[in-house]
């Protein structure tokens, strides 16, 4: 069990946990889940943690896309968004990279979820560590994150 699965299950929402074999090989571990579940990139969202002017954000885009830091840091409120170090979102979170899900982070970050997924039934988030994927509706993710929705991605040229 990991804190983003006791999350789930403590909020009482329907989820389905999926598990697969995570190629160490593999350099993009979002893509590679959609490949192993079998489902469409677009439904598969990783979890990115975002630095802020004076703090830290999680932003939650389809695997297929892009972050864009302009309209991320429009969206949290603030003048500057960089890609947070990877010590420091480890610490944060208490996860490890490439398994950094939005549920169960050691520390609530605010959240902003790509409006893309607001037309998906289900979305795939990362369960807690590579090779596991956690299942759920949009709006379950929003409420249990208290996120905002939001277009963050760059848009495709």
């Amino acid at each position: 069990m990991t804190p983003a699965i006791n999350a789930a299950k403590k909020a009482k929402v329907r989820y389905t946990i999926h598990q697969y074999t995570h190629d160490p090989a593999s350099d993009s571990y979002g893509v590679e889940a959609a490949e192993k579940l079998g489902v469409p990139p677009a439904q598969v969202f990783k979890t990115l943690v975002v630095s802020l002017d004076d703090a830290l954000a999680v932003a939650v885009i389809p695997v297929s896309s892009m972050l864009s830091m302009k309209l991320f840091a429009r969206a949290a409120g603030a003048k500057k968004a960089d890609m947070a170090a990877a010590a420091e979102v480890e610490r944060a979170t208490g996860y490890v990279l490439g398994g950094v899900s939005p549920l169960g982070q050691k520390r609530r970050l605010k959240t902003i979820i790509d409006t893309s997924a607001e037309a998906l039934a289900a979305l795939f988030v990362s369960a807690g560590r590579r090779g596991l994927s956690l299942e759920l509706s949009p709006m379950d993710l929003k409420g249990m994150t208290g996120a905002t929705f939001a277009a963050i991605c760059q848009q495709e040229r």
